[in-house]
């Protein structure tokens, strides 16, 4: 017995020693920031000694830098539930809630870590800052609570709002309307990093607000056979990357449509001008070129990662509020021909949505945790049949299976969707019934991916991809103006 005790031990030890390989194995690939081969060998150390609670820790790490937030959350809690003292576990689930809009719950992680560590600085630091977050929900809930809550356009006086003599850059005519020649000079106005006046700034989003709150929730298009339309994804503030596309793609025209597929800001911090240049086309070219909402066109998330501070240190908090009125109007998901629905994240996660629960979205408001607007915002695909637990913590994950049935019963070919990273800018997956689009190349100037638009033309609804390569952009590191909790906590 004794002899096999040993055995027994001996055979532990060994494993713990693999483990401790793998781990740093593991580490040297997360410092290159090749987090998906980190996350490979933290999981297979994992599975060597399942009792040590620093593998969960760094997993969960490296789940919230690929944006797993829920696989992170999982991750943290692990590693606690196996030694509470940990205090990086506390650390990275207050991390995990936060960027899942749980602040609640973070709050008491850091509240924990500020009693184990009553001098330390940093803990003080986050628990004031997340306590302040918690505090202002708390009021931004009961403003919300009064029916009656008026529009900021009601309170706004663009008329009396004067421009500055010495403001030598892009205005709009009398009447506000935009023009091609004023889409130009904005456009390089911002490549010198200089600001659109207020007043102009205004004028495009009172304007576009109406024009996107006449539109359903469902735009429906058709293409002629001999027209083409590029289809773009996430562009994530990346402001030198869209003119790239711009330049490689062509401007924006009646004969040269475009759809841009959501998460036009945060992270990077050319967000302001993205979204303007964005929404001034739609103006120009209301027929012919398109905008849909994605996860990152919501309050939750522009106060975490950039853009509510991007806003404010450009122009005033009331804009921010104005802006976050208008991306409450984006439209929810596109149908091509009949025959390709766009949305931004994916399907749903019950069987038996129709396009036509689509058209009757309510979707003037912040998404809700559950259900078919939460899902087109959030969901991802996956390679199994079936559903399974979001990765990043919220909506679902949905097979090839759900795919097919959801095409089947809408009489539809396949869905594009952006909402993740790809390394070569875009994926087909379920048998070509799924293909994911991503236009923000080297991401948050670190991934190294290629960026990605595509090409469909009305004849065959074929898809061809065309890649693009990451252009060179001043020196404002992307989340430069997010949340400071957001920067630490992804350390």
């Amino acid at each position: 017995m004794a002899g096999a005790a040993d055995c027994g031990s001996v055979k532990m030890a060994e494993a713990e020693r693999s483990a401790e390989t793998l781990k740093e194995k593991a580490n040297n690939y997360f410092k290159e920031k090749d987090y998906e081969n980190a996350i490979k060998y933290y999981s297979e150390a994992v599975e060597l000694n399942p009792d040590n609670a620093i593998y969960y820790g760094n997993r969960s790490l490296a789940y919230l830098r690929t944006e797993c937030y829920g696989y992170a959350l999982a991750d943290a809690t692990l590693a606690l539930e196996l030694d509470k003292n940990y205090i990086k576990g506390y650390y990275r689930r207050a991390t995990s809630n936060m960027a899942l809009g749980k602040f609640k719950a973070a709050l008491k992680d850091y509240e924990t870590v500020v009693k184990v560590r009553p001098n330390d600085k940093d803990a003080k630091l986050k628990y004031q800052e997340c306590s302040k977050i918690v505090k202002q929900k708390a009021f931004e809930r009961a403003i919300a609570s009064d029916e009656l809550k008026r529009s900021v356009v009601d309170s706004l006086d663009i008329e009396s709002m004067t421009i500055e003599e010495d403001y030598s850059g892009p205005k709009l005519d009398e009447g506000g309307k935009i023009t091609m020649k004023f889409m130009k000079e904005m456009m390089s106005w911002f490549k010198g990093q200089k600001k659109l006046h207020r007043k102009c700034a205004y004028q495009i989003l009172v304007q576009v607000k109406e024009l996107l709150s006449k539109l359903p929730s469902l735009v429906e298009i058709t293409l002629k056979e001999t027209e083409t339309i590029t289809i773009c994804g996430d562009t994530h503030g990346q402001f030198y990357d869209l003119l790239n596309i711009f330049e490689l793609n062509g401007l924006p025209s009646e004969t040269n449509p475009y759809l841009f597929n959501g998460d036009f800001v945060d992270r990077g911090s050319f967000s302001v001008e993205v979204i303007l240049t964005l929404f001034g086309f739609k103006l120009l070219f209301p027929d012919c070129f398109y905008l849909l909402r994605g996860n990152h066109e919501t309050d939750n998330m522009n106060q975490m990662y950039g853009f509510e501070g991007e806003v404010k240190a450009k122009y005033t908090a009331q804009m921010f509020e104005l802006f976050s009125e208008v991306f409450q109007w984006l439209p929810l998901a596109q149908s091509i021909n009949g025959k390709v629905l766009v949305m931004h994240g994916g399907l749903f996660s019950e069987d038996g949505v129709t396009l036509d629960d689509l058209r009757k979205i309510n979707r003037n408001r912040q998404p809700p945790d559950s259900g078919p607007m939460c899902d087109l915002l959030w969901s991802d695909p996956q390679a199994l049949d079936g559903r399974s637990v979001s990765k990043r913590g919220v909506s679902c994950q949905f097979g090839p299976d759900v795919t097919k049935r959801f095409l089947e019963q809408n009489q539809l070919d396949y869905i594009i969707r952006s909402h993740e990273m790809k390394s070569e800018g875009y994926e087909v997956t379920h048998n070509g019934q799924c293909i994911t689009v991503f236009s923000a190349p080297n991401y948050c100037d670190q991934m190294g991916n290629k960026g990605a638009y595509i090409h469909l033309r009305g004849s065959d609804l074929k898809p061809e991809f065309h890649q693009f390569a990451a252009v060179p952009h001043p020196n404002v590191k992307p989340m430069a103006y997010a949340n400071s909790l957001m920067q630490m906590g992804m350390m």
